[in-house]
């Protein structure tokens, strides 16, 4: 971790990162005060104001990664975040003139969401252009760390700053956030980019990317997995919530410390993560996503409060090993030009899935109580780890060919494969020097 650190480029790029994020979490936290003072306490507005910020990623999150592969990352960077900033700066002014309407809280969310969505693509394949390849992994979980670090101080400023002054404010403080990640943006200097590879200009295919995922089982395999862990298991902003409000009968509190329970052990995760002089591999990921879902079913059997909010720090620590690790793998397997469109797939499947996996945390939770949400989404995840090596690895028989390209964009050659067995172990590790992946 020290020395990713000392990457000046990414250096810059964390802490730009780290100060805009606690701005965005402020912002978040103030919004939904914002949507409850418009509505009388309307919780089904705060659902729709939500809703509307996620849609986006779900309808443009693969045409973003499409953009982030043709256009330069740190030019469209440049765009989206400005054009962040603006909304944020807009709801301010509509704030702090009296003038706001739950309409334009709706219109600016979704025109938020949007940005976010082309955003997020070529902000996180900028990662592995900012260090070197041994290092993408601690850079990974770093910048993992820093957004779980915001997560944990932005909502406790934004109630702070909301006691004092308001909401308006909050979004003005947000808006001015953002200079930190223009800032560092800016003065990055050209010749400390590592250059992607192959740029096809004109080349924005989409196909591309999902032929990629499917005939590389170092990527199908992290990828499907999250689907499913992002679908089923990562719904504990529901499901918290739940259990404090309907299982434990407490408040809004109550509901604070146990997010912060949670918060705080993904933080921890995301530092081990970093610290690690191992390189990621399917096993780790395998066994971390089994230990999740372990951890999941679990806290649907914790009979108290103090035992439910202690369980949820490893829970937390699991969760953001299965992702920081996701994510590593990916990018370090994934053909550089191909980068920004294959982690907008990574994206999709692990926050997609929200829209499906909260409205049947409901359903169960109305039908056979919130603990069961908890047991069930901790066992698919579970069960899912350990069925989908298999399948995965059985796609591809043992002596095929392979192509395989080196992270610079080198030409691509043949390769034996070697991917081909019956558990994670059997995919290919980074520490090999090169990713494997098989022919289209």
């Amino acid at each position: 971790m020290p020395a990713t650190l000392t990457v000046r480029a990414f250096r810059r790029y964390l802490l730009g990162q780290l100060t805009s994020n606690i701005g965005t979490w402020m912002q978040r936290a103030a919004q939904d005060l914002l949507v409850l003072q418009l509505t009388g306490n309307s919780g089904s507005a705060v659902g729709i104001v939500t809703a509307l910020q996620f849609l986006p990623q779900t309808l443009f999150g693969l045409t973003g990664g499409a953009l982030a592969d043709r256009y330069p990352k740190r030019r469209l960077l440049l765009i989206t975040q400005t054009a962040m900033a603006a909304q944020s700066l807009l709801l301010g002014i509509l704030t702090g003139t009296g003038t706001v309407s739950l309409p334009s809280v709706y219109a600016l969310a979704f025109a938020l969401g949007t940005a976010t969505a082309v955003d997020s693509p070529a902000r996180n394949a900028l990662v592995s252009e900012l260090v070197s390849r041994d290092q993408v992994a601690t850079a990974v979980s770093l910048n993992s760390a820093q957004f779980n670090v915001a997560r944990i101080l932005g909502p406790a400023a934004a109630g702070l700053t909301v006691a004092a002054v308001g909401t308006g404010p909050v979004f003005l403080i947000n808006a001015v956030s953002y200079l930190a990640v223009l800032y560092g943006l800016i003065t990055i200097p050209a010749g400390e980019l590592r250059h992607p590879g192959r740029r096809r200009p004109g080349d924005m295919r989409l196909t591309d990317a999902f032929r990629h995922i499917a005939t590389t089982p170092e990527l199908l395999l992290p990828i499907t997995l999250v689907a499913f862990v992002g679908t089923f298991g990562l719904n504990f902003q529901v499901t918290i919530s739940l259990m404090a409000i309907t299982v434990f009968h407490s408040g809004a509190a109550a509901f604070g410390y146990l997010s912060t329970a949670y918060a705080a052990g993904s933080l921890i995760g995301a530092i081990l993560a970093a610290n690690g002089k191992q390189p990621p591999t399917a096993r780790r990921l395998i066994t971390a996503t089994v230990a999740f879902g372990v951890l999941e079913a679990a806290l649907g059997l914790m009979p108290g409060y103090g035992t439910f909010m202690a369980l949820l720090i490893p829970a937390g620590l699991a969760s953001v090993t299965v992702t920081t690790t996701a994510n590593a793998l990916t990018q370090l397997h994934v053909d550089p030009h191909l980068r920004s469109r294959v982690l907008s797939v990574y994206f999709l499947v692990l926050l997609g899935g929200t829209p499906i996996g909260a409205p049947l945390v409901g359903v169960v939770s109305d039908a056979l109580g919130a603990r069961s949400t908890l047991i069930l989404g901790g066992l698919i995840s579970a069960v899912s780890a350990l069925a989908l090596p298999a399948t995965v690895t059985g796609r591809h028989r043992p002596n095929r060919r392979r192509r395989t390209a080196d992270p610079a964009g080198a030409p691509l050659t043949d390769a034996p494969d070697t991917s081909a067995g019956t558990s994670g172990e059997a995919l290919t590790s980074p520490s090999q020097g090169r990713s494997s992946r098989s022919r289209p």
